[in-house]
């Protein structure tokens, strides 16, 4: 990477040799984008260091800025339920984010969502780009399309290829789907048990990549 792009992304926090404890700690300084401003910290990346399988979502969310940890709120609970239920040990994966601050706006009381814009997620890209590397998963789940654009490319789109498999110079095999924050909003029950159900079997073609790793590509 150039110097003049360096100066634009995080790359210029990243510490030489890094390790993931190396990486969590230089991020925590990050100042590459303005959400470091509006986030209370930055939210790194959690879980086992060489975890088959990595899930990569948008960003953090309230509760994860205040606790400093991913997935810990409501979508949190919502993935665990779901991994456990695809026969996915969540202490064996690790869990990111595109975007390492959370972005949002006020309305009243509450801090609500605000989705990062490109620049943004640029700046943020080089702790991922780390991530990756070092964690080096069999499978890289990305939860929603944020994520999906930013690591499949920005013709990606999860409606039309959620659940399968595709290539990927990033790891072995990678597979997109909806994030989880998107079960908590759907307008009823039913809706909501059948999109777990759907989300649930995304998750089962990630697991069968692991435990059959000649598995096909779609």
């Amino acid at each position: 990477m150039a110097a003049s792009d360096r100066s634009l992304t995080a790359e210029i926090f990243v510490p030489p040799k890094p390790t993931l404890t190396k990486l969590r700690v230089a991020a925590a300084g990050c100042t590459a984008c303005p959400l470091h401003r509006t986030g209370t910290q930055t939210v790194f990346g959690a879980g086992a260091r060489n975890a088959p399988i990595m899930l990569v979502g948008e960003q953090p969310g309230d509760q994860e800025d205040r606790a400093g940890e991913p997935f810990v709120g409501p979508a949190g609970r919502l993935l665990d339920k779901a991994l456990l239920a695809a026969g996915i040990d969540r202490a064996q994966t690790y869990v990111t984010n595109v975007v390492k601050h959370f972005k949002w706006e006020p309305r009243g009381k509450r801090r609500i969502h605000s989705k990062p814009n490109v620049s943004e997620i640029r700046a943020c890209r080089p702790w991922l780009d780390h991530e990756i590397a070092l964690v080096r998963p069999q499978v890289l789940v990305c939860l929603g399309a944020t994520a999906a654009q930013a690591l499949l490319g920005k013709a990606f789109r999860v409606t039309q290829s959620r659940g399968r498999l595709v290539s990927s110079p990033l790891a072995p095999h990678a597979l997109a789907t909806v994030h989880p924050s998107s079960l908590l909003r759907a307008p009823d029950d039913e809706t909501r048990r059948r999109e777990l159900a759907r989300f649930i079997d995304d998750l089962r073609v990630a697991a069968l990549a692991i435990a059959e790793p000649t598995v096909s590509l779609h």
